[in-house]
């Protein structure tokens, strides 16, 4: 396959002293193609947006590599790395935090095209944000360009850090939980919106969530990365692992999403846990970190020895000592 566009390779991110220490991303290995759009999936605390920060630049990893376009990231020069963080932005969760609430719209989509050079003029930078504006279907633009954030809705908001995300041209967006701050009704409009860039534009995503539905209607023609505790546990195509989910924790996030029949709902079979506790992360299970909540604990086996992402088939990868021995054992 294509050379990535991003890659990180064992990732790990600590934070603490040195008495005490937090693994927020522990050996975390996962690749995005260009073009392509991953779904970074799991339970509120996991690691996912740590995950994000380091890709798009506003951390710096413990230990492990951010390749950008097959080059290490924290290795280039001055040069190289703002090419990166032009290359690469961030959508955040909280429109109500991430704008300038003293700036209007067009001085919060001016600002970055006047400091990189992207406009040459007030005047430039104000026509390119009402261009910017209209792609992100906050038309007439004129009803905008001259508002505060305080005077949006927070779906309108969220599509102004959309419109910002791309003043500089990006190839890789990160978006963090970029739909879960709206309305029901208003998320599946915006998800329209980031499936359309993506096709129009060209970029590449990396979208986090807590939510599978959200995963599976966004990137239906991309992959999932189911994350627990810091760590992956499940990489495959997004059909896949909706249909043939093959990690415990995967198919326990697939039972609890509701479906649209409620009939359908009341059918789906319930996955029992043997815990409903997450992990402390100061105080992190030995073996499988999943095992003391795992339906298939298997003892002297997951609380002993810790899993490794491993190939399954067609593509996929699983960290489930249980779940690679019924994919050894298929046809």
């Amino acid at each position: 396959m294509a050379e990535y566009l991003i890659e990180t390779c064992n990732l790990t991110r600590t934070f603490g002293s040195r008495r005490e220490q937090v693994t927020a991303v522990d050996n975390l290995s996962l690749g995005v193609h260009e073009g392509e759009v991953v779904c970074l999936v799991g339970e509120s605390g996991c690691g996912k947006t740590t995950t994000g920060k380091i890709i798009a630049g506003l951390l710096q990893p413990t230990a492990g590599q951010v390749l950008y376009q097959g080059r290490d990231v924290w290795a280039r020069d001055k040069a190289g790395f703002k090419g990166y963080r032009l290359g690469v932005q961030l959508i955040h969760q909280d429109p109500y935090a991430s704008l300038n609430p003293s700036h209007t719209i067009c001085q919060t989509l001016s600002a970055p095209l006047l400091h990189h050079g992207f406009a040459t003029s007030h005047r430039q930078a104000r026509e390119r944000a009402a261009e910017l504006l209209e792609i992100a279907d906050l038309t007439p633009v004129e009803d905008f360009l001259t508002k505060y954030p305080h005077q949006l809705s927070g779906g309108q908001r969220q599509r102004v850090s959309v419109a910002r995300a791309l003043t500089v041209s990006p190839s890789f967006i990160v978006a963090d939980e970029a739909v879960s701050m709206v309305d029901v009704s208003i998320r599946v409009g915006l998800l329209n919106m980031l499936s359309r860039l993506k096709e129009s534009l060209g970029v590449t995503f990396l979208f986090i969530t807590h939510d599978l539905a959200v995963a599976k209607f966004f990137a239906w023609e991309g992959r999932i990365a189911v994350m627990y505790v810091g760590s992956l546990v499940e990489v495959a195509s997004t059909p896949q692992l909706v249909s043939d989910p093959l990690h415990p924790y995967s198919k326990a996030l697939l039972a609890a999403v509701p479906e649209a029949d409620p009939v359908l709902t009341r059918r789906k079979e319930r996955i029992r846990l043997r815990s409903q506790d997450i992990p402390s992360l100061l105080n992190l299970p030995s073996g499988c970190r999943f095992h003391p909540r795992c339906p298939c604990f298997e003892e002297g086996l997951c609380d002993t020895e810790r899993p490794g992402l491993t190939p399954a088939d067609d593509n996929r990868y699983v960290a489930c000592h249980i779940a690679a021995r019924g994919v050894g054992a298929r046809p």
